[in-house]
């Protein structure tokens, strides 16, 4: 074989991260090591892979390709590797995970004391996005998704569900007062998602039928920032239990039309690639987080 594994790494790195810089830095390389690397593998396959412009750096159509059968290769001497540790019968090796950040945050994070504990041979990759992801692209084993799921080439494993509550803080009530009706929202400031825009249907009986779609006063791209927001009150915002939990608690945020809101819960699922064997390490997660979890089927 012409191509070495690093140079193939490398090559996915730089097509992933888009920039011979950045995948220098994710990499610990110095820029004209990656520049050289590419060169070269341009040369060992007589054929340009990437073409540079004054702004970006842009695949071919060879460069699609190599790279489709660059990640398969790396996926599967990792997968041979792993093998190789499970023979060994030792619960071991990187474990990749992606979440968005409130449920990072509030849920994960705080059970990785005791996963470490029970599996201190699992080295954890935590990253975070408030979007999907392509899980090949980054490189995910498993990501947590919260909602509906759309992609069925995905294995999926359902973790619970949180509910939707209509929540704001004690003292934006003080201040503009409480709504008795949905129809009172008009008068008030709520808080929403700059996208996607479904997360902009809060559960409240209104002649739309069971659901209110809201027009934000002021919005985000993330949940956390709306809790915060709501938090400091700025407004009245719908956020699911898992976030909100603790503040609800503490008296920080306290629910409002607690009758017009209808029962709904989101679904939140553990998915992974079909293509993919479930390997240990990620069983042994998905078994952990599920077994914490398990308060009837709501998380928060």
């Amino acid at each position: 074989m012409k191509t070495t594994l690093d140079e193939m790494m490398a090559f996915v790195t730089i097509a992933d991260v888009g920039s011979l810089t950045g995948a220098a830095e994710k990499l610990d390389q110095p820029t004209s090591v990656m520049s050289r690397v590419l060169r070269r593998l341009e040369g060992k396959l007589d054929t340009t892979l990437i073409r540079r412009t004054t702004r970006r750096l842009e695949l071919t159509e060879e460069g699609r390709v190599f790279l489709e059968h660059a990640r398969s290769i790396i996926a599967s001497v990792e997968l041979a590797e792993e093998q190789i540790v499970l023979k060994r019968d030792a619960l071991a090796g990187k474990l990749r995970v992606n979440a968005a950040v409130p449920f990072m945050q509030h849920v994960i994070v705080p059970l990785m004391p005791g996963f470490r504990a029970a599996y201190p041979g699992i080295e954890l990759e935590l990253h975070t996005s408030d979007e999907i992801i392509d899980l090949l692209e980054h490189r995910t084993d498993v990501a947590i998704r919260i909602g509906e799921l759309r992609d069925s080439t995905l294995h999926a494993r359902k973790l619970g569900s949180s509910r939707l509550r209509i929540l704001a803080s004690p003292a934006y009530l003080a201040r503009r007062g409480v709504p008795k009706s949905v129809a009172d929202l008009e008068s008030h400031t709520l808080l929403g998602f700059s996208q996607p825009e479904v997360l902009n249907q809060w559960p409240l009986r209104s002649q739309q039928g069971d659901s209110l779609r809201i027009r934000p006063a002021l919005e985000a791209s993330s949940g956390e920032t709306l809790l915060a927001l709501a938090t400091n009150g700025v407004g009245i915002v719908c956020l699911a239990d898992f976030m909100t939990s603790a503040h609800r608690r503490n008296g920080e945020l306290v629910e409002v039309l607690i009758d017009e809101t209808v029962d709904l819960r989101q679904p939140i699922h553990a998915v992974y690639y079909r293509n993919t064997t479930l390997s240990l390490r990620i069983l042994s997660f998905l078994d952990y987080v599920s077994a914490q979890l398990k308060q009837g089927d709501d998380i928060g």
